[in-house]
């Protein structure tokens, strides 16, 4: 079982998405995001796939590629620190990501499936990483980074969002 990261192995405004990780074990954590994504909006409308909760709001297929573009960053990252790379790695600029997109041309099924296949290679990658890869350290946007407080990152990441999409979002699907 991978251990929580401390204080220092991450960018401090990345605690609340660490902190959103239950105990216990991440592995299975990760795994089951994806399949409680898809049960939850697998069968909404486009209307309602594109609904957005308040003017300047993404819609919900905006946060659902927001969430796999972001996984596939914090995972290439995961991958550069785990290898050992200390190359500074750069930050990336979420709304240009989203506006650049076009996520609502998307289909709510592409974006699923989307989601889940980054997340079937961030599993292939978390499950073959060994325990020295997990404690190394590298920067990435100024930041200190270990590998482990990425993974912690992306299940915490995909957590806050989905917390969000029930929470502003559901009560239109």
């Amino acid at each position: 079982m991978l251990i929580r990261p401390q204080a220092g192995e991450y960018a401090k405004h990345f605690a609340p998405y660490i902190d959103e990780v239950p105990e216990g074990d991440l592995l299975a954590y990760l795994e089951n995001q994806p399949k409680l994504l898809r049960q939850k909006w697998a069968g909404v409308s486009e209307e309602q796939a594109n609904y957005r909760y308040a003017e300047g709001k993404w819609s919900v297929k905006e946060v659902l590629g927001h969430m796999t573009d972001t996984e596939r960053i914090m995972s290439y990252r995961m991958l550069r620190i785990a290898r050992g790379d200390s190359t500074p790695l750069p930050g990336f600029e979420e709304e240009l990501f989203v506006r650049q997109a076009g996520f609502d041309r998307l289909s709510i099924e592409e974006l699923l499936r989307g989601f889940e296949i980054v997340r079937e290679a961030t599993l292939a990658l978390v499950r073959q990483l060994d325990a020295a890869a997990w404690t190394r350290m590298g920067t990435a946007a100024g930041e200190p980074a270990s590998a482990r407080s990425l993974a912690y990152n992306i299940a915490g990441h995909a957590q806050h969002h989905a917390r969000i999409l029930n929470e502003r979002y559901m009560q239109e699907a």
